[in-house]
């Protein structure tokens, strides 16, 4: 299979869809592998280390799009690339359809197959493809927090852990997957008093075993959640539900009763966000002011730690593209229930439930493309 790798031209996005070693693996499974010149410049990769384990070097990424069988992004298509995606072939990236109406319809328009990344499923159900991405995320969640909190940034003025005799911010972490344990799990570090909220039982009880004793997991609900943030310095949202919007926990009304100068992050800004303030930002411009609160809603947060982003992403990705490019995506899919549930749209038809629902679009069941 002929493979292309694109450079990214989403704003301030230095991440690439795979390593050179990645390309090594994949010329050692006999694929063809296209490289953007300088895509991987962002993440220290050069071209010539590229080349250097086979890969074929090319000026435009339209000369990708009209010779690949498979190309791969990190973050989805931009409007500029839609015509140039050809019908059936086959795009592997982060596409997070479910948000963002235009990149769906022109998806089934160009009758290609879109796999999203982050509906690929695990065996546990777990989504394994996302998870490293939301670990970078989740730290750096609380890196932005800690940071917006500064007066010179219009935050509260307040040092995350406190000092000797004084009391330390606190911190509300709305969700206790991966997102939010590992934004917990630095905000504890830095000797914050933190608020881990989530509506699992048996997840909350194995947060409390796990996490340290300046961290309380509680179940979430709207009576707990009104109270918590007018307590709040820092709120992080890192709520997911797989392939749909993510609800808006927080309400307008909410965010009237919080602190002045309080921060807070939007990780879950990529599914449309989970407070009813968010708006997608960028790393240019990440953070805007609503009723006194600062809204860091940067919805490619780790494009900003490219190296260490683009090797974990390509950890997890590598196995699933070189299965896909071994067999094709229909086989792959039949023999791997993660490539299949990667499906979102296949030859204009929409095969994710949550994306057909998002825009009110017929739903075609993934077993009938298969």
């Amino acid at each position: 299979m002929k493979v292309g790798i694109l450079k990214e031209i989403k704003s301030a996005e230095n991440r690439v869809a795979m390593t050179p070693s990645g390309v090594e693996t994949m010329v050692a499974n006999g694929h063809e592998v296209m490289v953007e010149k300088s895509a991987g410049v962002g993440s220290g990769f050069s071209d010539e280390e590229y080349s250097g384990v086979g890969a074929k070097i090319v000026a435009a990424p339209s000369e990708i799009y009209a010779e690949s069988d498979m190309v791969m992004h990190v973050k989805e298509p931009q409007p500029s690339e839609y015509d140039m995606v050809r019908e059936g072939q086959i795009v592997f990236t982060y596409f997070h359809f479910a948000p963002d109406e235009q990149l769906t319809r022109a998806f089934i328009k160009n009758k290609s197959v879109a796999i999203a990344y982050e509906t690929v499923e695990g065996a546990k159900g777990d989504l394994p493809l996302l998870t490293p991405m939301s670990e970078v995320a989740g730290r750096m969640s609380m890196q932005e927090g800690a940071k917006y909190l500064e007066r010179f940034y219009g935050g509260r003025g307040l040092l995350l852990g406190g000092v000797t005799g004084v009391a330390p911010a606190t911190v509300v972490v709305i969700g206790g997957g991966v997102v939010g344990t590992n934004a917990a799990q630095m905000a504890c570090g830095l000797g914050a008093k933190v608020y881990l909220l989530d509506m699992n039982l048996d997840r909350l009880r194995y947060l409390s075993e796990v996490m340290p004793k300046n961290c309380f997991p509680m179940m979430s609900s709207p009576t707990i959640l009104r109270q918590l943030v007018t307590e709040a310095d820092v709120v992080i949202g890192a709520i997911l539900v797989a392939g749909t919007k993510a609800p808006k926990l927080v309400t307008r009304e909410m965010l009237k009763t919080m602190k002045p100068g309080a921060v807070i992050v939007d990780v879950a800004i990529d599914q449309g966000g989970c407070f009813e303030t968010s708006k997608a930002t960028t790393h240019a411009e990440p953070v805007y002011e609503v009723d006194g609160v600062i809204h860091y809603c940067v919805a490619n947060m780790p494009g900003a730690v490219p190296v260490t982003s683009t090797m974990a992403l390509t950890n997890a990705t590598l196995p699933y593209a070189v299965e896909i490019a071994n067999k094709g995506w229909k086989k792959s899919a039949q023999d791997n229930h993660g490539i299949k549930t990667g499906l979102n749209i296949v030859h204009g038809k929409v095969t994710y439930k949550g994306v057909a629902d998002a825009f009110d679009l017929d739903f075609t069941p993934v077993e009938e493309v298969l």
